[in-house]
This record gives C-alpha cells, structure tokens and sequence, in this order.
C-alpha cells in the first residue's frame, strides 16, 4: 500500500505560529523586567551610594565600610567634576585715618592733606599756668614775657639796631605760648579729626617743668605730664593710631624732660618717657641724638614781623651792612666744665685785632641788651657758636638773624639738631671746625680768612635767605608768602605721619630701626632707610642710657636764665 504523504493545514500552521510569538513576547518581557531590575539595583548600590561620597568629598575622605575586606578591591569611584569657587573680592582695609588720606586726592581744597586738629584741653594744662605766671620761674618774672601772645614786651629801637616794628624782648624759653598761639591762626584747623592730617596737644609743657625744676619732689615734676597722659588715652582722638598723629610743644631742651630714674636727686621729669609720650612727636628746642620722639626747633629771636614786607625790609638791611670784624664771640666762659672750649674762643678774640668779644656773665652785662648784641652780630662776618651748657644755644638764630655766618665747634649744635629748618649741605651757610682743633690751638682767624670774598657773599646770601624759616611770626597776624619756624614744624610733621599711614597701609615696617642711631637717620636723604657708619660717630659714641652728662648740662642750664644771652 502507498503511504500518504503528511500535509500541514492552514490552520495547524496559524496556532503553531500563535504560540510561538507569545513565547518570544514573555522572553521579551522577562528580558526588560530583568533589565530594569538591573539597572534599578546598579543605581541604588552604585550612584546613590557614591553620591553619598560626593556629598562628602568635600569635607573628609570616605572610610570603607567595615563589613569590607581591608584589601579587597574596591569599585571605581565616581567622583564629581571639580567647579573652580568664586573668588572673594577682597575689599582694601579701611584705616581709621583713611578719611584725612583722601582729603590730599582733593585738589580743589587747598587744606587737602594739611588739616590739623587741636585738642581743647582742660585749662590745667596751658591757660591757668598763664594766670599764675608769676611763678613759672624761680629767678625770672615770666608775666612781661607772656604778654603780647608769648612775644614779651615791644623793643624801643633807641640805637637804630632794630627795625621799627616787629621786635619785642622774648624769652629764649617762650616757645610754647608763642606756637600755641600761632595755631590759633593756622589756616587749615578743623573740628573733624577723622580728616585731620595730625593732632596738636596745646600744653605748655615747658613752662609746666620750668615751676618745678628746682625745690620740689619728682611726684609734683611729673605730676601734669601723667594727668596729661591719662587724659589724651581716653579720647577717641587717640585710637586712630595709638598717638603717633600727636604732637605738642615744649620750650625748652629734652634733657628736662628725660629724667632717668626715680631718684629725688635727678633731674627733670619724666614726660618723653611714658610710653604713651613715646608714640607722640614733642618739639624741643635741643633734641636728644639718641631718641625718635622729639625734634628740634629753632629758639625764638627778638624779631616777630606781622607783614611780609617787614622781612623783605630786614633782609635787604643786612644784604648791605658793612661788617668790619673778621669773628666775634657773645658768651662766658665755663671753667667748671673740663671740656668746654669757650675758654679758648675768648683767649683768640681778645688777641685778635679781627675778633669782637662781649663777655657775658653775672650782674650787669650788655650781653642783657638786645640792642647790644645784635649790633655786634651785624658787625661781623662769622659768629662763634661753641656748645653752651648743652649743645645749642639761642645765639646761633640770633646771629644768623643778623646775616653774620655762624661757625660751629660740634655737629650736635645745629647741624643733627635743626634738619627741617636748616639744609642738610651745612657748608652752604656755616663753617665747621671740630672742638679738637680747637684745644689743639687752630687759629680761627686764619682759618676764617682763608674764605674769599665771593665765597663770604655767597654763604651770607644764604644766610640771609634762611631767615623767614627761622622766625616765628607775630601770632597775632599770619604771613602771607613766606614760612616761619611754625609753618615748617608743621608740614614737617604733617608729611611725617602721612608717610608711616601710607606704610601702615603698604605693610612696611622699619624693623631694623636703630634709636641710638637717632641723629644719623635725621641726615638721610629722601627715601633712604639703612644707616651705617659716619664721620660724626665720635661725637655721638655714647649710647642712649648714658646721657648723665647732659642732664648735668641741663641742670647748669638755670644759669642762661640769669645771664640771658650767654
């Protein structure tokens, strides 16, 4: 029998097909739903997980977890792209003095930089010494030399030395009341110290001192000073920067007011130094070689001029005076002092037909006329300015007042003392001839006339064109085209504290700042900091803690009082 062959019918064929697509649709199914279960799982263990580590990368490192093998190997770590932060605008810091900094970039303020704030202190410290002037001096009525705002009373011009105006017999110790008042007449005051380029502190420091020298206990020397001290500590004046934008006056020289200990027996008080008197500029007139808080400033002369045209007026006087003495000499010996050469001066003008020579000494001298040494200072060519008990003395700004060419014996008599007021060239104006030379028996005439006549000319012109900044005006009235004594103290501590508050701000500091070495940094030029060794080292060796010597100096000072003019 044949076999019949197997045919497929249409519809076996159809359900054959039907369950074949739905087993592909399951796996198709089991597939995704595995898949999302994969991917579900891979994100919770995986990104989630690692997230956790960004959000923490950025404080501490992540430890692993402690149900892992330490050393078994971890899975890759997905940490974030690294954003660069924003950066901090750092704004420039804002000193307390910043405000008077900006009145100098003020160009329509002509007091742009120049204001000048005065404490209103209690009368204590300047007004009530005035009212009992009678005793500012043991020897010395100060009453007639207070008047006339510090000047004393009006020279009669009896001899024609003077001019007709402007003279007045001050005392060589007056500058205190005489530059107080002065400021009263200051252009630029202000009642706001947040502009104020520096703080003036109107105590008469000097004439405070000056009661107390003699006869009384070092509590009552030291007294005012420490009142003074407590009262400028608590102002808010005083935070700006601790004081040293402070500065006040005091007429007489430093060693009165640099006592060394606690001993009954020294001398002077204490005020230069407190510590708070330390940041405070004082202006003495004879500084210390070895200490940065005072400055010197000219003695006061006899002449006062009220009017620009007074000057001019004396200047062209002493341009064509004849002069017929070669040196002269206004002072007295000191034969209590080894070292002093003064002796020595005296001996060469009596012997010298070219010399001029007014003794000065107790009782009646003419040296107590006004009017008799000015007439010999206008009568010579060079003045003899040897130390006095300390080193400067008032004769140097009277002589050059007159137009006469000082000669000086130790560089401590001008030339490290008076740098605001005086250039720093001395042999533009001077002659110097060390004190050795002296005791070695130099002969100041002929090393005097060695000088021709062009280079006399020359030295006196500058001379006499020195003399509006060595002279305080009336003060009273203000100059109007020249700068007095006062008006270069001023700008020379004005420019002094602007410059340490724009280091402050530049972050310089001076930290190899020598004290001892004081007088050497007063002789650098603009800009130079570092000090080394000096021709004048000897004169100066020294140091700072041994200054028994002018104390001493100080001490015989009383005398000047009593000679005035010696």
């Amino acid at each position: 029998m044949r076999r019949r062959s197997l045919s497929t019918n249409p519809a076996d064929q159809m359900e054959k097909l039907v369950g074949k697509n739905q087993q592909t649709r399951i796996c198709a199914l089991a597939s995704l739903s595995a898949a999302f279960w994969f991917i579900l799982f891979y994100f919770h263990f995986s990104v989630l997980n690692n997230g956790n580590v960004v959000e923490k990368s950025l404080d501490v490192e992540p430890q692993q977890p402690q149900h892992q093998p330490i050393n078994q190997q971890q899975p890759p770590r997905h940490y974030p792209i690294h954003i660069e932060p924003k950066k901090e605008i750092i704004k420039p810091v804002e000193y307390l003095f910043t405000p008077a900094l900006k009145t100098i970039e003020n160009k329509s303020d002509p007091c742009g930089g120049r204001y000048i704030y005065v404490h209103d202190l209690p009368p204590q410290f300047n007004e009530d010494m005035l009212k009992e002037c009678k005793s500012l001096s043991l020897w010395t009525n100060m009453c007639k030399f207070t008047s006339n705002a510090g000047l004393g009373p009006p020279l009669e011009n009896i001899e024609g030395v003077f001019s007709n105006s402007g003279w007045y017999a001050t005392n060589q110790f007056a500058v205190d009341v005489i530059f107080s008042n002065r400021m009263k007449q200051y252009e630029c005051l202000t009642k706001d110290s947040s502009i104020a380029a520096a703080v003036f502190i109107p105590f008469y420091a000097g004439l405070d001192i000056s009661r107390y020298l003699w006869g009384h206990n070092i509590s009552t020397r030291d007294a005012a000073s420490l009142a003074l001290v407590d009262w400028l500590t608590k102002r808010p004046e005083w935070n700006v920067m601790g004081g040293k934008d402070h500065f006040l006056v005091a007429g007489r020289i430093t060693w009165d007011f640099r006592r060394l200990s606690e001993s009954e027996s020294d001398w002077g008080n204490k005020l230069l130094f407190l510590p708070a008197a330390k940041n405070m500029s004082m202006f003495v007139v004879e500084s210390s070689p070895w200490n940065a808080n005072d400055f010197a400033i000219p003695y006061p002369t006899y002449f006062h001029p009220a009017k620009d045209a007074e000057v001019f007026t004396w200047q062209d006087r002493m341009r064509k005076l004849e002069r017929p003495f070669l040196f002269s000499f206004a002072g007295a010996p000191r034969p209590d002092n080894p070292k002093s050469i003064r002796g020595q001066l005296i001996d060469q003008c009596r012997k010298s037909k070219l010399g001029k020579l007014l003794e000065c000494d107790f009782g009646e001298s003419k040296c107590h006329s006004p009017s008799s040494i000015m007439q010999m200072f206008q009568s010579s060519i060079f003045c003899l300015q040897p130390q006095g008990d300390s080193y400067t003395r008032r004769s140097a700004f009277d002589s050059m007042l007159a137009g006469c060419i000082p000669v000086f014996f130790h560089p401590g008599s001008a030339y490290t003392q008076y740098t605001w007021h005086l250039p720093r060239n001395f042999s533009k104006y001077s002659v110097f001839i060390p004190e050795d030379g002296v005791r070695n028996n130099i002969s100041i005439e002929q090393r005097l006339i060695q000088f021709s006549a062009e280079d006399v000319k020359t030295m006196r012109e500058e001379v006499i064109n020195l003399i509006p900044g060595l002279i305080y005006a009336d003060p009273r009235s203000r100059l109007e085209t020249f700068k007095d004594a006062f008006d270069v103290a001023v700008q020379a501590i004005i420019d002094k504290v602007t410059n340490l508050r724009r280091d402050i701000i530049a972050g310089r500091t001076n930290d190899d700042f020598i004290e001892e070495n004081s007088w050497k940094y007063e002789l650098l030029e603009e800009g130079q900091r570092e000090v080394g060794a000096h021709e004048w080292d000897h004169f100066f060796s020294k140091p700072k803690s041994e200054i028994t010597a002018e104390a001493e100096a100080a001490k015989n000072s009383w005398k000047n009082e009593q000679r005035d003019g010696s």
